[in-house]
């Protein structure tokens, strides 16, 4: 079955890739001649998903599904949440976000934090919606060479590694995308 996945996050292209298995074809925004950057506009991860998710289908007619993924700090209220990709300000980077996130928690003792990703999928105009969670805590320095985003500071409970010290297969095994799209590929595989 072919699906689009409406990112232009080549990493997140590669990691679900790598999840779907072969059963499955991921297209890009490129490999279908979309190359609009979609708003995300929402207030909530479930929402940003939706919106990049219906974009596709009522533009190319295609099965797609689209992602939104936040960081929530215990300390810091839940953020940077729906804005993490843009936590520094709208023209900044990874290492902009990373540096702000651990200013801000400077001196905290609380360091809780989870990963959620929320899956819009898109079948034939119907709506389905899946969501991984990952519980950890954010390390006081970026530790790793792997993954991205907030990965080199993101210490999973029960692990001694942050994601970014991690392989994308071990990784993915645990990870908040992981979970949500083994929930993804098992409703797929249920039609």
């Amino acid at each position: 079955m072919e699906l689009v996945f409406a990112t232009n996050n080549k990493h997140k292209l590669e990691e679900l890739a790598h999840l779907a298995g072969e059963k499955f074809k991921l297209l890009s925004l490129r490999e279908i001649n979309c190359f609009d950057d979609i708003a995300e506009t929402a207030d909530t991860l479930e929402g940003n998903a939706a919106i990049k998710a219906h974009y596709i289908w009522d533009m190319f007619e295609k099965n797609c599904f689209a992602d939104d993924t936040g960081l929530e700090v215990e300390a810091l209220n839940g953020r940077p949440g729906v804005y993490s990709a843009r936590y520094a300000g709208e023209d900044q980077d990874s290492a902009a976000n990373l540096a702000k996130l651990l200013f801000e928690l400077e001196g905290k003792e609380n360091r809780k934090a989870r990963f959620r990703t929320v899956i819009c999928l898109i079948i034939e105009g119907k709506e389905f919606f899946f969501e991984g969670i990952v519980n950890g805590l954010i390390t006081k320095d970026s530790r790793g060479t792997e993954g991205f985003g907030y990965d080199p500071v993101f210490q999973p409970d029960g692990y001694s590694q942050t994601f970014a010290e991690m392989d994308i297969q071990a990784k993915g095994k645990i990870s908040h995308r992981g979970k949500a799209t083994e929930l993804l590929i098992a409703f797929l595989k249920s039609l």
